[in-house]
């Protein structure tokens, strides 16, 4: 009894620093255009896992491409699409959609029932997007933290039907175009090797080690880490990189106290490595969450650099001094979501 209070005293204690960090406020957002849709039934039944929520953007001469987003909550939560209207107020103005989706938490659902979560919201915008006219041709994911996570899950997992589930809609192709994932954690075996402070009392997480089986991670896999590194490959997205994947974006800053910078960068260098088209934005003063922030505040964006790689002749472009904003990303996403004239 002891010891499974201490392993709650852990998850919960990840949990609140999770919260402070996600936290948006004074910050515009829209509302819901379609709220609480069913994008397959509740499990359990008390679930909010399998909602969204539509923002549509004003109706234009042809369908609308749909960016979907699903934010983090060291998978502890099911409430993932409550800050998209944060991305609405920005990409409706722009001719695009926007999808919050929910999947559900790890109390709920074990690894790999997250990916096939976040599969199912696609198959269902998919096969539902006459209905609301989107242009099921073109659909993006992003997603901040443990939504990063699943951002790089849905991109790169596009291929590989082990990973599609059966969860809603089936029959209808999970791939996504474009993907923009903010400091997502990768390869949960070597966090704490990376972490800016030993774990441990006073170090990473408060009190915790990733490598614990209380953490965010073991959580999540349902398993201490050291247990089953099987597992941990498995949910890692760089062991799923094909020449079959999208543009991805990637931004994560060095100051970040949860999820280690190595975590993004060893991501993009898979890409780089794959020859993909990547974005690397590195932010040296950013801590973890906050995304929106990564966008607008000049504190978190202060020597911030970007490096890039091609498809194209496997081309790269080392790191530049750059400043991110929302025109990045909205430009990364016409290039990749927007049909060409």
């Amino acid at each position: 009894m002891l010891v499974a209070t201490m392993r709650l005293t852990t998850a919960f204690i990840w949990f609140a620093l999770a919260l402070a960090a996600f936290a948006q406020p004074n910050v515009p957002r829209s509302t819901p255009t379609h709220a609480g849709i069913d994008y397959a039934a509740a499990d359990p039944p008390s679930s909010n896992g399998h909602k969204l929520d539509l923002y549509l953007p004003p109706p234009g001469p042809r369908p609308a491409p749909v960016v979907i987003w699903t934010g983090g909550s060291a998978w502890m939560a099911d409430n993932g699409r409550n800050l998209a209207g944060i991305l609405a107020a920005r990409l409706n103005p722009e001719g695009y959609a926007v999808a919050g989706v929910s999947i559900r938490s790890s109390f709920q659902a074990k690894f790999p029932g997250q990916v096939h979560d976040i599969k199912a919201a696609i198959r269902w915008l998919r096969a539902n997007a006459s209905k609301y006219s989107l242009d099921a041709d073109h659909i993006g994911v992003m997603g901040d933290s443990s939504g990063g996570w699943t951002t790089a899950m849905a991109a790169l997992t596009g291929d590989a039907p082990e990973l599609e589930g059966a969860v809603g809609v089936t029959g209808v192709s999970s791939k996504v175009q474009a993907a923009v994932a903010f400091y997502p954690p990768t390869d949960f075996a070597v966090m704490d090797a990376w972490a800016l402070r030993k774990c441990g009392a006073g170090g990473a997480g408060g009190n915790s080690c990733h490598d614990g089986e209380g953490s965010p991670e073991s959580r999540l896999l349902g398993c201490a880490l050291p247990t089953c590194p099987e597992k941990v490959r498995a949910a890692d997205p760089a062991n799923y990189v094909t020449q079959a994947d999208p543009p991805i974006m990637i931004l994560h800053g060095d100051s970040d106290q949860l999820v280690p910078h190595n975590q993004g960068e060893r991501l993009y260098m898979a890409l780089n490595k794959a020859c993909k088209d990547a974005i690397f934005i590195s932010l040296p003063t950013a801590p973890h969450g906050n995304w929106n922030g990564f966008l607008t505040d000049d504190k978190l964006r202060q020597a911030a650099t970007i490096r890039s790689t091609t498809s194209a002749g496997c081309a790269i472009a080392n790191p530049t001094p750059f400043t991110p904003t929302w025109k990045t990303v909205v430009d990364f996403l016409d290039a990749n979501l927007k049909p060409k004239p």
